[in-house]
């Protein structure tokens, strides 16, 4: 008997036999386990990359079976995202400082809010696209800036 493992709605599982499958077509089908029937539907199946999204009595899975070059990926470190580290912080647009959310020292992940922005007449919240700690702030409420001015510089 092999085991295979798969990934069901995050959750690492190991497959074991005894479950019967029947299509009814290429998105239906009917599943026996244990003395019982499931109905089951195919709601995305993108096989290139081991997942499949599964309906099974009104309740919708995300399956993926890991394979060898998953593991190897995952052993030289290769699937742990790349974060950019905050260098400055540039006006994306003409406006005015309407609120500056960090202070000097303060140190910042990926979708922290920095400051709000005004630009015509509507209010705009830039966050951080990366990590970094705030060395500098340039600018203050109420300040109109122009475009591609420098309001705070990290670390």
């Amino acid at each position: 008997m092999v085991n295979r493992i798969w990934n069901i709605d995050g959750q690492e599982t190991v497959g074991t036999e005894g479950a019967v499958l029947k299509w009814d077509d290429e998105k239906f089908f009917s599943l026996e386990f244990g003395g019982k029937t499931f109905f089951g539907e195919i709601l995305e199946d993108k096989t290139e990359s081991n997942s499949v999204k599964l309906k099974i009595n009104h309740r919708v899975f995300e399956i993926t079976k890991k394979g060898e070059l998953d593991d190897l990926i995952t052993a030289m470190g290769l699937d742990i995202p790349k974060v950019k580290k905050l260098k400055e912080l540039q006006a994306p647009m003409p406006g005015r400082i309407v609120n500056v959310a960090v202070k000097v020292g303060d140190s910042l992940e990926v979708g922290d809010e920095i400051l709000s922005l005004e630009a015509m007449k509507m209010e705009n919240v830039l966050k951080a696209e990366g990590i970094g700690i705030v060395k500098e702030i340039n600018i203050s409420n109420n300040d109109v800036v122009e475009k591609g001015t420098v309001l705070i510089e990290f670390e």
